[in-house]
């Protein structure tokens, strides 16, 4: 079996039309090979142009005096050091570690986040008053997401 040019045309088309990988065709005297190596992420190159840059970028909301009044008095945040489930209470028939109007110290244990089935105690970083407890218990958070306020 002799291959020629427009015969190997063909199979390089089967190959695309199909969304084959890879296509092996062999006789006694010879033996082809065609593969086809497919791009991770798109077909084309990509084109890096300012607006799609910034298209992915969201511009910061100006905040209302009443935002900006209630975020003043809210004081100093506790966020979470890691993702994972947020806990209020080290079992659900106890008691909350804090609740709002409670006083803490630093380094008193306030809520519990598990990650990767490991119960990570959250200490406070500061000492006053819990003024708000940004999230409920059993919700998921973020590394970074506000648990609760200390004034």
């Amino acid at each position: 079996m002799k291959f020629n040019l427009e015969y190997l045309e063909k199979l390089a088309n089967i190959v695309y039309d199909n969304d084959l990988s890879e296509i092996t065709l062999e006789d006694d005297e010879q033996a082809i090979s065609i593969k086809r190596e497919k791009p991770q992420q798109a077909s084309v190159a990509p084109v890096v142009m300012p607006a799609t840059v910034t298209s992915h970028v969201v511009a910061p909301q100006p905040k209302s005096a009443e935002q900006e009044k209630a975020e003043v008095h809210k004081g100093k945040p506790i966020t979470a050091p890691m993702v994972g489930t947020f806990y209020a209470a080290p079992s659900p028939d106890d008691a909350p570690f804090v609740k709002v109007g409670d006083n803490i110290a630093i380094g008193q244990v306030v809520c519990i986040i598990e990650a990767m089935k490991l119960m990570n105690e959250i200490e406070a970083e500061a000492s006053g008053q819990i003024t708000e407890i940004c999230v409920k218990n059993g919700e998921s958070v973020e590394f970074g997401q506000v648990l609760m306020y200390v004034e």
